[in-house]
């Protein structure tokens, strides 16, 4: 279990920083460190570790995991490193340690991962159990040419047109505090339990008329979105009526007909937290088990 930040002594001790990144998860096995495999926290670690000079390695602790092909905009990091380590970063420069360690980044990371803000974080900050939200985008082309050739790493080309107004009206009929089972890969010990805060979707016609999923949550369970996306995807289409997703949902089980998409429409835009006097909080409240109320 994270630990709450630790405090800045002044003397040498720990200080918790917080890093705000992107990256483009085309051609990583997903944000968590795997063996033999290129992931999005392996090469951010490394990167750390060299710039800090540290040995071992920080310990990163992430917003939210992104599965394997996954994007992010907004995604949220925290690392505890040594207070002398985080003063050293400028160097001869006169730049503060924020910028210096985000320019010092730039220089080592490779071009599909990009740290664009760096700052110490308040008492209380936890990147993961602080958060309130995670609101993630998933970006569908039902152009009968196909997605555009400059987005087709980051949009689902889908052929069939699709009713937007059906799939919103789908979506919404999701949104509050369920048991997601029927939404999620089970893992053992993990509850399913989540409040999707909305879900909606729209047709962005100044983006190349892309449709455009808005979907956000307290957090969120394993191939939850991509599911959620493929269910109403069948409604737009005229696969099914647009109770549908909701029966699903009230069934509690894994419904053969819930496609979940491909990973490269999804990107993590956003992660929202309390202000700075909550945060403590927050992170107790998350780090509880969460359940339905009774009936």
């Amino acid at each position: 279990m994270d630990e709450p930040a630790l405090p800045d002594t002044g003397d040498g001790g720990l200080v918790r920083v917080r890093l705000d990144l992107g990256y483009d998860g085309t051609a990583f096995a997903g944000w968590a460190e795997q063996p033999g495999l290129r992931t999005v926290q392996g090469v951010l670690t490394a990167a750390l570790a060299r710039v800090l000079r540290l040995d071992p390695a920080p310990r990163l602790i992430v917003a939210g995991r992104t599965d394997a092909g996954v994007h992010a905009r907004g995604q949220v990091v925290h690392v505890d490193v040594p207070r002398a380590a985080w003063d050293g970063v400028p160097g001869r420069s006169v730049a503060e340690p924020p910028a210096a360690l985000v320019r010092r980044l730039a220089g080592v990371l490779p071009a599909d991962v990009r740290v664009h803000g760096a700052r110490l974080a308040p008492a209380g900050f936890d990147a993961r159990f602080g958060a309130l939200r995670r609101r993630y985008a998933y970006r569908v082309s039902d152009d009968p040419a196909g997605a555009p050739p400059l987005r087709r790493l980051d949009v689902l080309a889908h052929r069939r047109p699709l009713d937007v107004a059906a799939m919103d009206e789908a979506a919404s009929r999701l949104v509050g505090l369920h048991d997601f089972a029927a939404y999620c890969r089970p893992r053992d010990g993990a509850t399913t339990v989540r409040t999707l805060l909305r879900y909606g979707w729209r047709r962005d016609e100044g983006d190349d008329g892309l449709v455009v999923a808005d979907v956000q949550a307290d957090a969120f369970c394993h191939s939850m979105v991509r599911a959620l996306v493929g269910a109403v995807l069948a409604v737009g289409e005229g696969r099914h009526p647009v109770a549908w997703p909701a029966e699903v949902l009230t069934a509690g089980v894994r419904d053969p007909a819930v496609t979940v998409v491909g990973p490269h429409g999804l990107c993590l835009e956003e992660v929202v937290y309390p202000p700075d006097a909550d945060l403590a909080a927050r992170a107790r409240e998350a780090r509880a088990v969460r359940t339905l109320p009774p009936d």
